[in-house]
């Protein structure tokens, strides 16, 4: 950070974001979670696309691209990516290590959201649109493209503040992963009204996409409550990260 400290002796927030920048690209398990998102992103949507894959239900056959927890599933690795950037500071002592060069901890914690938010955002977007365009073809549109990166930015948010909140990226990814796989599918029928407020399935109905009509939220309820998951969990990140051991 050589050159980093502005004349009031605080390193500049442009500093910090860049150091953040770094921390991020250097980061294998990013960019393996990039990739597989990328790869599965790709594969889902040319299947869905032809229609070459349908799964069997009690109802019948099911186009894969109705399954919201199929086409979604690749958002969970790159959440990844968010979630390593806020916990993989407390692995070996790194975090001790970076509260020593900035103990300014606002403003330490801002250029971690800022440059996570963006990473994910622009890897968001390199992730979607190959798949969407494939499955939608001529039929995609901007909204619905943004809605899809959306929805990756608010789940990696949402990730980024659990992360920073447990210290740890084994959890977030755990229990992200968990709740629609296990959760969602055991207790939705018996407790719709509250498996739907969950960040997965809040995610779904925006898109369009609910995993049954008794989990289905309107799609700007979707998008509110899955905005609240992230804005909750980024807040209480941030005020563990301000407050705790200090």
């Amino acid at each position: 950070m050589t050159g980093a400290v502005a004349e009031t002796g605080e390193i500049r927030l442009h500093d910090l974001a860049a150091a953040e920048l770094t921390k991020i690209r250097m980061l294998p398990a990013g960019w393996i979670a990039f990739a597989v998102a990328f790869v599965l992103n790709t594969v889902l949507g040319f299947v869905a696309g032809t229609d070459a894959v349908r799964l069997a239900g009690a109802g019948g056959t099911t186009p894969i691209a109705q399954l919201g927890i199929v086409m979604l599933a690749p958002a969970y690795f790159l959440l990844a990516v968010p979630v390593y950037a806020a916990g993989g500071e407390y692995r070996g002592g790194q975090f001790r290590v970076s509260l020593a060069a900035v103990p300014a901890r606002h403003r330490f914690f801002a250029a971690k959201l800022l440059v996570s938010a963006a990473v994910t955002a622009v890897a968001a977007v390199v992730v979607v649109v190959p798949g969407y365009v494939l499955e939608h073809g001529p039929a995609t549109t901007v909204g619905g493209l943004a809605a899809r990166v959306l929805a990756y930015l608010l789940l990696g948010l949402t990730g980024f503040g659990f992360a920073a909140l447990a210290r740890t990226v084994v959890t977030p990814i755990a229990v992200l992963f968990i709740l629609p796989v296990l959760v969602s599918t055991t207790l939705g029928g018996l407790l719709p009204s509250l498996v739907r407020l969950l960040p997965h399935e809040a995610m779904l109905s925006f898109l369009g996409m609910p995993a049954s009509p008794q989990l289905a939220l309107a799609r700007p309820t979707g998008l509110a409550v899955a905005a609240a998951w992230a804005t909750l969990l980024v807040a209480l990140g941030w005020f563990a990260t301000a407050r705790r051991d200090s």
